[in-house]
């Protein structure tokens, strides 16, 4: 498989290198963790080639005897090598048992620098104040972007790459199969195989075809409201024995296996959030079409899941917007910043421009507004909204501001 850099990710780990935090990197399974982890390590040996690099993988049956935390915690121990800066790298870090007793051991001995890795569902960001004593430092990996799909492929035009990212998504493992059936049958094996099977594992579910159908139907209504209580009274209706709770529980742990992102709404006007139905989105809109088939695929609703995506990338904070009865996609908020988003596959027809805009023109701040669509054209404004190529603005780092455009 071809391998490029991912500089946004590995400049994060560089920022890091020698501080006393324990790294630990988290994303959906088969989203890079473990190549970024080579990457690093290829860094390191070019920048310190005195440095005393221990990296353990537990993918290999070469490391199975090193799957009880004693073990794990000598093996490093004996490769301690005085007066030099000693890494320690453990890939798949749950399959010891009792892995977190063995890093904590590692790490108030301040004698490594160590970086984890781990299943999604067995090491969530929610877990990890409580299973490690010390700070930790959480790079979140997400599958490519339309920026690496294009590097990856080494593409040029980015409108066709678009509509080709569009149906093939990010997850890299599957560019190594030709035919389209052959790439969502290795998506499809990710989700079914790794996703669902890891969270039945850890959270001992004993009806897996409630989960396996809760997990189609988040899919099925990517970026539509809804709520457990909707959900469970959908599935009642149709003889499924279940209740919120149920529906709410198994929602929570999808999510915190990185499988969704939970947007949750806000109320512009009212400045709060609203607890009542939230909005569910893809780690990577690949799944849908290799969960769900291609026919009848909705656009515009790819194309929002991409734009969610790519915000969390960026670091934000997103919330749908809520303002006199109509919906802003996205508020996204990142530190001192606050953009709002409409997001749409096309918006030649006068009708759908003057839906999307529509919203926008409510809002009285003077934070900026967007809207992201197929236009093919450079960036123009609208009575102060900026309207922009979703390409174009995929393609953008994040280092812009608005005004840029």
């Amino acid at each position: 498989m071809r391998l490029i850099e991912r500089d946004y990710y590995l400049n994060q780990l560089k920022d890091v290198m020698g501080t006393p935090d324990v790294k630990v990197i988290t994303g959906v399974r088969r989203c890079g963790k473990s190549k970024l982890l080579e990457a690093y390590i290829a860094y390191i040996q070019k920048s310190d080639p005195n440095a005393n690099i221990v990296h353990i993988n537990f993918n290999l049956t070469s490391f199975e005897r090193l799957t009880e935390r004693h073990a794990l915690e000598n093996y490093v121990e004996k490769a301690y090598v005085p007066g030099k800066n000693n890494f320690v790298f453990i890939d798949e870090v749950q399959m010891c048992f009792g892995f977190e007793k063995a890093i904590n051991s590692l790490h108030a001995s301040e004698k490594y620098d160590i970086y984890i890795t781990g299943s999604n569902a067995f090491l969530l960001s929610s877990d990890l104040a409580t299973l490690f004593t010390g700070r930790t430092f959480e790079i979140k990996v997400f599958p490519f972007s339309f920026g690496e799909f294009m590097r990856y492929y080494d593409l040029t035009d980015q409108y066709a790459a678009f509509s080709r990212y569009v149906q093939e998504g990010g997850m890299a493992g599957s560019y190594l199969y030709k035919s389209p059936e052959s790439k969502y049958e290795y998506i499809a094996d990710v989700f079914n195989t790794l996703i669902v099977r890891d969270v039945q594992r850890k959270y001992r579910i004993r009806n897996k075809p409630l989960l396996e159908r809760l997990s189609d139907y988040l899919i099925d209504n990517v970026s539509n409201l809804t709520s457990a209580r909707n959900i469970a009274a959908t599935f009642v209706s149709s003889r499924v024995k279940t209740n919120d709770r149920t529906i709410g529980a198994y929602v929570k742990y999808l999510c915190d296996a990185f499988a969704f992102y939970r947007v949750r709404r806000y109320d512009i006007q009212g400045k709060r959030y609203l607890t009542s139905n939230d909005k569910y989105y893809l780690c990577d809109h690949s799944f849908k079409y290799a969960k769900l088939g291609t026919k009848n695929a909705d656009y515009g609703r790819i194309v929002e899941n991409v734009v969610a995506v790519e915000l969390l990338r960026r670091g934000y904070e997103l919330y749908v917007g809520t303002l006199y009865k109509k919906e802003i996609d996205f508020v996204a908020v990142r530190r001192n910043e606050k953009l709002y988003f409409q997001v749409a596959n096309n918006i030649d027809e006068p009708t759908v421009f003057e839906r999307e805009v529509d919203p926008l023109l409510k809002i009285r701040d003077a934070h900026p507004k967007i809207v992201l669509a197929r236009t093919r054209q450079e960036p123009y404004q609208y009575e102060g909204i900026h309207i922009l190529d979703v390409a174009d603005w995929l393609l953008n780092d994040g280092t812009k501001t608005i005004s840029h455009f």
